[in-house]
């Protein structure tokens, strides 16, 4: 099978819905590169990519190095979240998500992180990001 479960997260979650959160995030992220003006963003290159992050990220936020939540995946309920808001947000916080490396107009590059991580990260690089962490530790003393 082309895109079989990484070991690591063999009993973090199921085959199937590894599949299914792989394709999304490839189609999503392909879509995003697409309207930024990248015309040779394919679905298939963005499915490797993120693969090969998955395999090299494995368990660890690749930001934090804090544990990642396989079990959460594919359990987003956008319905939940219109209810709850942000009480919900913050227990889905360890849930894996997709990041890109750069601004996403050159070949797709990959990390995996938080949803926690990659919110307060956004469209900073990881130099910028470092930055404001640093500053965020400096002024809480």
């Amino acid at each position: 099978m082309k895109y079989e479960l990484p070991q690591a997260l063999v009993g973090r979650c199921e085959e199937e819905t590894y599949r299914r959160w792989l394709d999304r995030k490839a189609a999503a992220h392909k879509r995003r590169d697409r309207g930024r003006g990248n015309s040779s963003a394919s679905k298939e290159a963005y499915k490797i990519a993120i693969h090969t992050a998955v395999q090299r990220d494995g368990l660890l936020d690749a930001y934090t190095g804090r544990p990642l939540r396989w079990d959460l995946i594919g359990k987003y309920d956008n319905e939940t979240s219109k209810l709850r808001g942000r009480h919900y947000k913050h227990e889905l916080g360890d849930l894996p998500t997709v990041d890109h490396v750069g601004n996403g107009l050159g070949p797709p590059d990959f990390r995996i992180c938080a949803w926690r991580t990659n919110d307060a990260k956004n469209d900073l690089s990881y130099a910028e990001f470092v930055e404001l962490c640093k500053a965020v530790v400096a002024h809480a003393g």
